[in-house]
């Protein structure tokens, strides 16, 4: 493992989730999907740690395949899936969703949270559709422009970090163009974004910046987790993620 790496996993190490999310957000979204077998087959793509994972199992009888690049996630998702029961009806897989090694395996449900944007809005949705059965659904959330006139500072930060985001409008219409249909669409709530996510995360930063204080490399990191914090907690009304939940047109 590399220094970089493994300072990666020393910052975000045990945190609830690597994203903003909830219990809530991930049953408001899963409660617009009407049309869904009994003990549906889902795919969770970029799953992480596997918070969202878990509440999915929670949520239904079906069964589950989660991917992730990253083996550590893995390993405490199979970890975590055993101690709460979940360990038959759970598949999780290190692989890299650039190179998906799926086969003729088909899925009522495609799930992303935090994670698309990895691979490209519009190509996710295009790619991910051939493992999708008839019917079948996807949902995934997206970092989306909520004004059309962002704040310099705040516009310039995600122009270096993520410029492809885009407003919800211009999502609807890339999902049009991808072939589907929106079943419905809502921002995350701030609430989000703190209390498993950046709350934690903001602890992890002020301990390891005491604990690095000599190594400068490591605290330039540091600092960037904080800006990003910083400044969610300054323009959280003019950006967020979206959960979007869809369907391919017949």
């Amino acid at each position: 493992m590399s220094d970089a790496i493994a300072f990666f996993m020393e910052v975000h190490q045990d945190l609830p989730r690597e994203g903003p999310g909830s219990f809530a957000s991930t049953q408001k979204a899963f409660s617009m999907l009407s049309g869904l077998p009994q003990t549906p087959r889902i795919l969770d793509i970029g799953c992480g740690p596997g918070q969202q994972t878990l509440d999915l199992l929670r949520l239904t009888r079906g069964t589950i395949v989660a991917i992730d690049n990253h083996l550590p996630y893995i390993n405490k998702l199979i970890m975590r899936s055993q101690a709460e029961g979940f360990a038959e009806r759970i598949d999780a897989r290190c692989q890299d969703m650039f190179d998906l090694d799926l086969g003729r395996e088909g899925f009522d449900l495609i799930w992303a949270e935090g994670a698309i944007y990895i691979l490209g809005f519009e190509r996710g949705l295009s790619e991910w559709k051939r493992w999708l059965n008839h019917p079948g659904y996807m949902a995934v959330t997206e970092l989306t422009w909520l004004t059309s006139k962002p704040s310099p500072e705040i516009q310039n930060f995600w122009q270096a970090n993520y410029p492809a985001m885009q407003t919800i409008e211009e999502n609807l219409q890339t999902i049009k163009r991808a072939g589907y249909e929106t079943i419905g669409y809502f921002c995350l709530p701030e609430s989000d974004w703190w209390d498993d996510y950046y709350t934690p995360l903001e602890s992890r930063v002020h301990l390891l910046q005491e604990k690095y204080a000599a190594q400068p490399e490591a605290l330039e990191i540091l600092r960037s987790e904080q800006q990003e914090i910083d400044l969610y907690r300054k323009y959280s009304h003019e950006y967020g993620y979206v959960f979007y939940v869809v369907f391919p047109k017949a």
